[in-house]
């Protein structure tokens, strides 16, 4: 459980964020700033994480524009009260930063992911955030590319050295009830999986949090030798086709991208720009790599999880061992 004392304690070690290149975001609509005047959800600005981002991969790679920015930059609800806004970037090591903002009059959304190049078996840099009036709900995560449950190697290259700061933040965002094993074989040791009532520290603490694991996400693909092995490399975009997949078909988002924005728009957005890659990286489908899912007419179960097993606490020790608590 979180404590009283460590949040006091995380607070006085704050700074003001630094924000260079503001300017990189005068994109920024006249509509959206008269919008966030009358958004009162919870005193939270999701468009400083990703000013801060793009800012901190911009001194340290050569970052640009995305072609994909040409098409999806910003659009409006059917109803006209909202608007989406996107932003993506593409970078050597980097396929593709993108980021999706929305805001209404009772919520606010962040969609921020970074996806590696093939060549590189880097994990995914993941940041969902939702936030209303009463409630925050996030997930923060180095998502891996590979199993770090039957791949040590794997687990030990990326997340050991990480665990001093997923434990952090582990007692000061605790573990959000219970998640499906569906999901959890996407998370890491370090994922931050968390719901709280919203407060300045509350969000101080969560904007900590991305801000440090971004610069580890950073540091790790700055450091990341590219794979010559062609299989391995195959193995990589696979990983990531995998990823897409099951992100495309079940990301908790698509309900309410669908009440925004219409279930064609929404498809499209889903698997052309937050999930880019589905029709370049692989050919398999959904069924493909999840079988299970098929239902007797051939179509795909709409359910979450059809397995049924889901874990209450966080299933990883101190040492970023999984611990099956249900078993």
């Amino acid at each position: 459980m979180e404590s009283c004392s460590s949040l006091r304690s995380f607070s006085a070690t704050l700074k003001p964020p630094l924000i260079k290149n503001a300017r990189v975001f005068a994109i920024t609509h006249s509509s959206w700033r008269r919008k966030r005047a009358a958004f009162q959800v919870s005193a939270i600005s999701f468009q400083k994480y990703i000013h801060f981002a793009v800012n901190e991969t911009k001194s340290q790679t050569q970052l640009v524009p995305s072609p994909l920015q040409e098409k999806f930059n910003s659009m409006n609800s059917i109803d006209g009260k909202s608007e989406l806004q996107m932003l993506s970037f593409q970078a050597p090591k980097i396929r593709l930063l993108r980021s999706l903002c929305i805001e209404t009059e009772a919520m606010q959304v962040l969609d921020f992911t970074v996806f590696p190049e093939p060549e590189f078996d880097v994990p995914i840099f993941c940041a969902n955030f939702f936030a209303t009036t009463s409630i925050n709900i996030v997930v923060l995560d180095l998502n891996p590319l590979h199993d770090v449950i039957s791949q040590r190697d794997y687990k030990e290259r990326y997340y050991k050295s990480l665990m001093p700061l997923g434990l952090k933040y582990a007692e000061l965002l605790p573990w959000g009830g219970k998640l499906t094993s569906e999901s959890l074989k996407f998370f890491s040791p370090i994922v931050i999986w968390t719901r709280f009532t919203p407060s300045e520290l509350k969000n101080d603490v969560l904007y900590s949090a991305f801000t440090d694991y971004y610069k580890a996400w950073l540091k790790l693909i700055k450091h990341a030798v590219a794979e010559t092995d062609v299989s391995q490399i195959m193995s990589n975009r696979e990983a990531q086709h995998r990823y897409l997949t099951w992100r495309a078909e079940k990301d908790p988002g698509h309900g309410v991208l669908k009440k925004l924005i219409g279930e064609t728009m929404a498809k499209e957005l889903l698997r052309s720009f937050l999930f880019n890659g589905i029709d370049e990286l692989g050919c398999k489908t959904f069924l493909d790599y999840f079988p299970e899912y098929r239902c007797e007419d051939g179509t795909i179960n709409e359910k979450r999880s059809i397995v049924g097993k889901s874990f209450e606490n966080r299933p990883w020790d101190t040492k970023g061992e999984f611990i099956d608590i249900n078993s």
